[in-house]
C-alpha cells in the first residue's frame, strides 16, 4: 500500500469519524426537539380537555363536533371523536405542512418518544387525543439529509484535495525511489539534487552520503578482489617457482653426488696411486700428489656439505622423517654445545613431495635462524598430525626475535610463512612463557 493511499485512508477515517459525530449530534438534537414538541402538544391537549368538559355539558356531542371543527388542527396532535357505538364523528384534518411526506419509519423510531394516547370518556361517546410528532420528525430528517449531503461533498472534496496535496508533497520521494533503482542497477555514481522541503532535503543528503559510501565500498571491494586475485596468482607462481627451484636443486645435487663425486673420488684415487709409487723415490712428485689428494678430499667434503643444502637426497629416497634425522645429525656435529631434540609422531607414508619439501624447508630455515640469531642452548623439533593437518613445531630457549626482524632483507620468516600459505596452511611465531621462540605451522595433508 502506497504512502499516498495510506494518507487518504487516514483522512477518510478522520472525516468519517467527524461526520459520525455530527450525525449523532443531529439525531440527538432532533430527538430532543421532537420530545419538546410532544410535551408542548401534551400541554395543549391538557388545556383542550378542560375546555371539552364545558363544551359537552352545554351542547352534547353535536356541540362538541362543531367545536372541534372550528378548532381545526392542533399542532402535533391527532383528535378523534367517537359516539357511544364507536362511530367516528370527527377527525383532525391533515397537516398542510410538508403534506404527503414522512420521515422513514426507522428514523422516526429512533427520534420519536413513546407517548400513549389520551382517551376522554363522555356519557354518550369518547374523545381520543394522540400525539403526532411526524412533522417535527420530518424536519429532523430533512436537516439530517442536508447534513449528509454537505458531509458527502466535504468528504469527496477533502479526499480529492488531500490526494492532490499528498501527491505533490510526496513527489520528491519518487526521485529518491528512482535513485534507489539506479543504485540497484549498479549506477553507484547516482546523486540526488537538493529536494524541496525540509524532510526531503534531509533524505536527499542521506541518500547522497549512502551512495558515496556504497561507491567507495564497492571500489574498495573491487580493489581488494583484484589484490586477492593477484596474490593468489603470485602464490601460484611462487609455488611453481619453488617447485622448479627444488627440481633444479635436486638435479644439481644428484649431479654433484653422482658425477662430481665420482670424479673427485677418481682424482683422489689417482693421487693416492701416485703418492704410493713416488714414495721414497721422488719427494717432489710425492708432495705434489699428496697435495692433489688433500685438495680432492676438501672438494669432496665441500660437495658433501653442499648436497643437503641443495636437496637432501634422503628426502627423495627415505622420506621426511629420515631426512630430518640426517639434518639433525649434521647440526649436532657442527654445534655440539647445543641440545637438539627431534620428536616425530607416526607420520603418513604418502605425504607427497611438495608437502615433504615444504616441511623440511620450514624446519631447516627455523633452525638456521635459531642458530644464527637466538643464541639458544636447546632446540626442540616436533612433527605430528592433528585434525587432518601436519603440525610442525620448532621451539628454542634463546632470546627470541630480534628487533629488526621485519626490516627489508630479512626474508626467512616471510619465506616460511609463504611456503605454508601456498599449501593452504598457517605459520605463527609464538612466545612461550619460559622465553625463547616457537615457530608453529599447520599444513593440510590434502
Amino acid at each position: 500500500m502506497s504512502l499516498r493511499l495510506q494518507i487518504n485512508l487516514i483522512l477518510t477515517a478522520l472525516i468519517g469519524f467527524f461526520v459520525g459525530v455530527l450525525v449523532w449530534q443531529q439525531v440527538d438534537s432532533t430527538r430532543r426537539s421532537v420530545r419538546e414538541e410532544v410535551e408542548a402538544a401534551s400541554l395543549v391537549a391538557t388545556q383542550l380537555l378542560t375546555r371539552v368538559t364545558w363544551v359537552y355539558g352545554q351542547s352534547g356531542l353535536s356541540g362538541m363536533t362543531e367545536f372541534l371543527a372550528r378548532l381545526g388542527r392542533v399542532r402535533a396532535n391527532e383528535i378523534e371523536l367517537f359516539d357511544q357505538r364507536g362511530g367516528l364523528l370527527y377527525r383532525s384534518p391533515p397537516s398542510p405542512y410538508k403534506a404527503g411526506r414522512d420521515a422513514p419509519d426507522w428514523f422516526a423510531g429512533i427520534v420519536s418518544p413513546a407517548a400513549a394516547p389520551r382517551e376522554i370518556e363522555l356519557p354518550s361517546g369518547r374523545l381520543l387525543v394522540r400525539a403526532d410528532p411526524s412533522r417535527a420528525t420530518l424536519d429532523g430528517w430533512d436537516d439530517l439529509q442536508r447534513l449528509l449531503w454537505v458531509a458527502a461533498a466535504v468528504f469527496l472534496f477533502g479526499n480529492l484535495l488531500a490526494y492532490c496535496l499528498a501527491g505533490r508533497a510526496l513527489r520528491p520521494l519518487r526521485k529518491v525511489v528512482d535513485g534507489l533503482r539506479e543504485m540497484e542497477r549498479g549506477a553507484y555514481h547516482t546523486r540526488l539534487p537538493d529536494l524541496p522541503g525540509r524532510e526531503a532535503q534531509v533524505m536527499s543528503h542521506a541518500f547522497n552520503a549512502m551512495a558515496q559510501a556504497v561507491e567507495e565500498s564497492v571500489a574498495a571491494k573491487k580493489v581488494a578482489a583484484e589484490a586477492t586475485e593477484k596474490l593468489a596468482e603470485n602464490r601460484e607462481l611462487t609455488q611453481i617457482i619453488q617447485a622448479r627451484i627444488e627440481e633444479e636443486r635436486g638435479a644439481i645435487a644428484r649431479e654433484l653426488h653422482d658425477e662430481l663425486g665420482q670424479s673427485v673420488t677418481a682424482i683422489k684415487s689417482v693421487g693416492l696411486s701416485i703418492v704410493q709409487r713416488a714414495a721414497g723415490k721422488d719427494p717432489d712428485i710425492e708432495h705434489a700428489a699428496q697435495l692433489v689428494v688433500d685438495t680432492a678430499g676438501q672438494i669432496y667434503d665441500v660437495v658433501h656439505h653442499m648436497i643437503p643444502r641443495l636437496r637432501p637426497l634422503a628426502l627423495d629416497r627415505f622420506g621426511l622423517a629420515d631426512a630430518l634425522g640426517d639434518l639433525l645429525g649434521d647440526w649436532r656435529l657442527q654445534h655440539p654445545q647445543i641440545e637438539f631434540v627431534l620428536k616425530r609422531d607416526q607420520l603418513p607414508d604418502n605425504l607427497g613431495d611438495t608437502l615433504s619439501t615444504t616441511a623440511y624447508r620450514i624446519v631447516q630455515e627455523a633452525v638456521n635462524n635459531a642458530l644464527r640469531h637466538a643464541q639458544a642452548t636447546r632446540i626442540a623439533i616436533e612433527l605430528g598430525v592433528a585434525e587432518g593437518d601436519l603440525t610442525i613445531s620448532i621451539a628454542d630457549n634463546g632470546r627470541g626475535l630480534p628487533a629488526d626482524w621485519r626490516t627489508p632483507g630479512h626474508y626467512g620468516v616471510i619465506g616460511m610463512r609463504e611456503r605454508a600459505f601456498t599449501l593452504g596452511g598457517t605459520l605463527e611465531l609464538q612466545k612461550p612463557d619460559d622465553g625463547g621462540l616457537r615457530v608453529f605451522a599447520r599444513i593440510p595433508l590434502n
